[in-house]
């Protein structure tokens, strides 16, 4: 027997331990802190650090697991501090096996189920949000998807594959996510060469500036590529006017991109909220995110496979297809700018088999009105103040304080609140001013946790002013 080959009964053993352990974890999980109570850095490299063992441990290997889940953040239903799932457990089970299977989803000749299986779910995700028509792949989150997306457009409207990039410029709004200027900066076109353009009342990009964005760009002889769209900007939650936007791209002939890693799944919810999406090229979304699995599974949505092709596809011999049989022959990494890639779709499609899709419709649903529940809450307290509209499931307020620097006390506030470990908010910058920020995107949330961010917040400023 090779020194790494382990017996099929040892491995049910500590696979049984594994579960039994899991099991226990998420029957208290709602009663543990939001966050764990004193961690400090010093602590973790104490615990986590020091030199591999030459000589194995066996099953005493797994005895430090208890300290991992101690010092990790949990999954807390009063977790509400990024655009982050609660990773459901059946997406769990769903990523103990695909581990288990070791595929390379990366063509169907190297795995024949999943691609299969992930060329499925794709097209669901776009069925659901509204997409029916488009295809696309499993990416490891929306900044890869972002960046994906944005590849293929630049390929599109200004090819630089085999010559080199020779400039281009991106619009997005002043409230897009970061990964669209790393995008472009990865991209070798810079970050001079994204637009933030200026928003509503509402957080919206404004369109009238973005048509005299453009047209300015044109008369120096500067290169129009794409524009991105936000379908749920992270800090509000704002959705942009898919539909003028696309206008506008179609109007200047360019690529329309939508990051809807935060947003784009609430369509199963409120479709209407998402009307135009269906005319981007290309589309962003994070299951990891608003269909509550574990980590590591954004996704691309494209109209045309053959753009994607056009930027991605630069196959060596070794790699070469030697059908040309549409399902037999498929390669993913002719679209993608993966070449190895584990099979992320079977944690999503058994729970997708599991609960279907009008339960994740209905979380989504509760999700948004928890918000709701919130942002009422917030404003029937006179110590506090909201500071964006609640378009989706992020709430923005502040305490109001007596007196002095505002922003000051709402930071004092959050970082007592994160220590206490009742409620995990993370904050934003809403017109220059210091916000707490909550977001709500965890299937295990419920009236009564949502409510104690206010009180909660009440509380620790309480004490502050004391």
């Amino acid at each position: 027997m090779r020194s790494l080959s382990l017996p099929a009964g040892a491995f049910r053993t500590l696979a049984h331990q594994i579960s039994d352990f899991a099991a226990d974890y998420l029957e208290k999980l709602p009663g543990l802190p939001s966050y764990p109570p004193g961690v400090t850095g010093q602590q973790t490299e104490a615990l986590f650090t020091g030199d591999a063992p030459l000589d194995g441990m066996g099953a005493a290997a797994f005895d430090d697991l208890p300290r991992v889940f101690e010092y990790a953040r949990p999954s807390s239903p009063r977790f509400f501090g990024y655009v982050f799932g609660s990773g459901e457990p059946i997406g769990a089970l769903g990523d103990f096996a695909a581990s288990v299977l070791n595929q390379n989803a990366t063509a169907w000749r190297s795995a024949p189920a999943g691609v299969t299986i992930e060329r499925t779910v794709v097209r669901w995700l776009g069925e659901a949000i509204g997409c029916t028509g488009f295809t696309g792949s499993l990416t490891l989150g929306g900044s890869s998807a972002n960046l994906m997306g944005l590849c293929i457009a630049r390929e599109a409207k200004a090819p630089a594959n085999q010559t080199g990039v020779r400039g281009g410029v991106i619009y997005c709004s002043a409230e897009a996510h970061m990964s669209i200027a790393k995008a472009a900066a990865l991209l070798g076109l810079g970050h001079d060469s994204v637009r933030h353009i200026a928003v509503d009342e509402a957080f919206r990009m404004r369109t009238d500036l973005l048509r005299a964005a453009i047209e300015r760009d044109r008369a120096a002889g500067k290169t129009p590529i794409a524009i991105v769209a936000s379908a749920g900007t992270t800090a509000t939650g704002s959705i942009d006017p898919l539909e003028e936007i696309a206008g506008v791209a179609e109007e200047f002939g360019l690529w329309m991109h939508v990051d809807g890693a935060y947003g784009a799944l609430a369509a199963l919810a409120i479709p209407d909220a998402f009307r135009g999406m269906n005319r981007a090229n290309s589309l962003s979304l994070d299951p990891h995110k608003w269909l509550y699995q574990p980590a590591g599974v954004g996704c691309l949505l494209y109209r045309d496979a053959a753009d994607a092709q056009r930027a991605f596809s630069h196959t060596g011999d070794y790699a070469r297809s030697l059908t040309n049989d549409p399902i037999e022959g498929f390669t993913v990494f002719e679209e993608s700018m993966e070449l190895s890639r584990p099979f992320r779709a079977l944690k999503l499609w058994m729970s997708l088999r599991y609960f279907g899709v009008r339960a994740f419709q209905q979380s989504v649903a509760e999700d948004l009105q928890l918000a709701q529940v919130l942002a009422g809450a917030v404003d029937s307290e006179p110590k506090l103040e909201r500071l964006a509209p609640v378009a989706l499931s992020a709430v923005c307020f502040r305490h109001k304080g007596a007196a002095g620097d505002l922003d000051a006390l709402n930071k004092a506030i959050l970082m007592r609140v994160t220590e206490r470990g009742r409620v995990y908010l993370s904050n934003a910058l809403i017109h220059g001013r210091f916000a707490l920020r909550a977001c709500v995107v965890n299937h295990r949330t419920t009236e009564d946790d949502v409510r104690a961010v206010v009180s909660e917040v009440l509380a620790v400023a309480g004490d502050l002013a004391g």
